[in-house]
Order: C-alpha cells, then structure tokens, then sequence
C-alpha cells in the first residue's frame, strides 16, 4: 500500500462563489483529459496521490492554494466536471453526506467499466480501509469529513481525504495510491507534506509499531475477560511478560479508563479471533479508543511500546535548494511542471484562461 501524503491546512469556511467554481470545473476537465490524453490514467492517479502535485493543481484552477478549501474544492471541481465514459476515471465521495456514497458510487461506476464483483469488493474495502486508518490508528486530532475516492476503467486507485481539528484550526490531507500493494497498517506513507507536527500522535501504523501491533492481537485473541484493564489504574501484577521472571515497565504512568461499550467492543473482537492487526482494525466497532487502550496494554504486558512521533514530514515534496531536509530530486520536480503545464497547453481553453492557470502554476513554483 503507498499512502502518498498528508498536507496541513488552515481551516477556512464557507464555500467557493459560483462564478469561481464554474471556471475551476472547466479548468479540472479540460487539464484532466489533456493528462489523460498525453500521459495516461495510471500517471493521473499518480499525481493526485502526490500532495505537493495536488496542491499546484488546485492553485491552478483558481483557489485559494493554502487552505483547507483546496481540497474540497478541487475534488468538487473534478468531480462534476470530468466524464468517466470519456476519460476512464470515475470519482466517488466528497465532503460530508456524499463521503457516505462512496461504496454505492464505486458501485455504480465500476459496473459501468465492467469490472469484476472482486474488484468492486476490493476498492469498497480499500475505501473503508484508508478512512479507518487515518482516523483510528494514526491519533493526530484530525477528524475526517471529507472522503474523495477515485478510480480508472482497470480498478486501480487513488483516495483523497481531509480531517479537520477544531482545536488548532487546521486541516490535514492524506493521500493514498493504490500501486504496489503491501499493507495498510505498516509504513502506508510515501510522500508526506506538512507545516506543523504534534507534540505527541499515536501512529500505530509506523515500523516501530509493529511489536505493538502484534501484541495488541495476541491480547485480544487471548484475554477472555478485559474486565481487569478497565477504569482503574494499572496494578504491578500487570506488568508481567509471559515469562514471570521478566517485568516490563512503562516510561510513562497511565490509567485505562475503558466503559462498558470498549468492553464489549473487546469481547467481540475476541470471538471473531482476527489474523492479524489489519483484521482487528477492520473489526466493527473497534475506534480509536480501542486502539488506544490495546496498545498501552500491550506496552504494559509486553514492553512493546507504539510509535509517538506525528508522521508528518515537511511541506515541500522536492526537497530543498539548501539539501535540507534532503537535495532537490530535479527530473522528480521538472516532470511534476511539466505535466501539469502540459495538460494546460493542451486542454481545450480559451487563450485568457490558459494564459492565467499557467501564470498561476508559475507563482505557485
């Protein structure tokens, strides 16, 4: 799995005027099949799980490049714009009610590209999936309202979505791409833009996870009653391995406070006796709560202790001028203009607007 990015934005409100989204939806169509056209699906779906790509884009067609409206406005735009008949690309979701489409619009269009009942079965889950990640085993205080999921004729994909966190003002995208399949729960990251980090963010998605991750399964397969690790403070006896003679402790002290409703959650997942952590995440029911608890028990019983560090990384996907964070990747960063400026040169416009979105394109480089 190559979950490309994630991008911090400040949370604006409101809505693009009409007179402007009338000109983004024409400007997303004709430079999407001119892309299409020249490049091809695969290479489309690509740069719209690169968020440093999609955030030119977006500035391209007019909006506002650096707030949270970005996404929402630009995945409206390709949305209504682009024809799936014509390009081979369908769009599902969006922003609130219409994220919970999405399965029936992957559905609808995937039986219109004649895809296979596995396929649709695959990116339904893949949909569900990434939300589920993003939302649950990475805990950065972002809540998804947003959910974009697009896919091509040959059932391959790209998810775009956005959380927001009332607290900071500030909203977080996070890319996924469908190449390469490995995992959902391990390093989904590719490519990840931001201005901020948290000081503290469970990521129970990072490598150093991975012992957390499977402890929490074995604690969930094996523990009949989870009674004891609720609402009180942890006792001694608790942290004890498998083998007496060892005792795990904590760098840090904590209470569980888990209710009836984790409990049962627990009790649950224990029946189903998921495989493995990908499994217990899909489970119903089980939230970030869940996650929460299983991995400060699992650090408690086992030492294995989840990663902390907020996988964000930096706002600039080329690297920079400096070699700081690392030297400029120039044919990565050239092909990213150039296939953007391309798809403007050859998309069906008018010589005002073409002239504009590739004035745009150069101010955002």
């Amino acid at each position: 799995m190559k979950r490309t990015g994630i991008s911090d934005l400040p949370l604006h409100l409101g809505k693009a005027p009409p007179w402007l989204f009338q000109r983004m939806k024409k400007l997303a169509g004709g430079i999407t099949e001119a892309i299409v056209l020249e490049y091809g699906q695969d290479e489309f779906l690509r740069r719209l799980s690169d968020p440093y790509w999609f955030q030119a884009f977006a500035c391209v067609l007019g909006f506002d490049w650096h707030s949270s409206g970005t996404t929402t406005t630009a995945t409206g735009a390709l949305k209504e714009a682009v024809n799936p008949e014509i390009v081979g690309i369908a769009f599902a979701g969006g922003k609130g009610k219409a994220s919970r489409k999405t399965p029936s619009e992957i559905f609808s269009f995937a039986e219109k590209f004649s895809l296979s009942s596995k396929q649709i079965e695959g990116m339904q889950y893949s949909s569900r999936m990434s939300a589920k990640v993003d939302n649950t085993a990475i805990q950065d205080g972002y809540q998804l309202y947003h959910h974009f999921f697009v896919f091509t004729e040959k059932g391959k994909w790209v998810v775009v979505q956005q959380g927001m966190n009332p607290k900071n003002k500030y909203a977080r995208r996070y890319h996924w791409l469908s190449e390469n399949v490995a995992s959902f729960v391990e390093e989904p990251h590719t490519g990840i833009a931001c201005d901020s980090r948290t000081e503290r963010t469970l990521d129970m998605t990072a490598r150093k996870s991975s012992e957390s991750r499977k402890a929490s399964v074995d604690i969930v397969k094996d523990t009949k009653d989870f009674s004891r690790f609720a609402s009180r403070q942890a006792m001694l006896g608790d942290f004890f391995g498998q083998e007496p003679k060892i005792l795990h402790m904590p760098r840090t002290h904590f209470i569980l406070n888990m209710g009836k409703r984790d409990l049962e959650t627990l009790k649950r997942a224990h029946e189903l006796q998921p495989e493995n952590y990908e499994n217990l995440l899909g489970i119903h029911g089980v939230g970030p709560k869940t996650v929460r608890s299983l991995a400060l028990i699992s650090e408690v019983i086992y030492g294995a202790q989840p990663s902390w560090e907020d996988p964000v990384k930096f706002s600039f996907a080329h690297g920079g001028k400096d070699g700081i964070p690392y030297p400029v990747d120039k044919p990565a960063y050239d092909r990213s203009i150039e296939i953007l400026r391309t798809g403007i040169e050859q998309a069906r416009l008018g010589q005002k607007e073409r002239m504009g979105a590739i004035r745009r394109l150069g101010n955002f480089y």
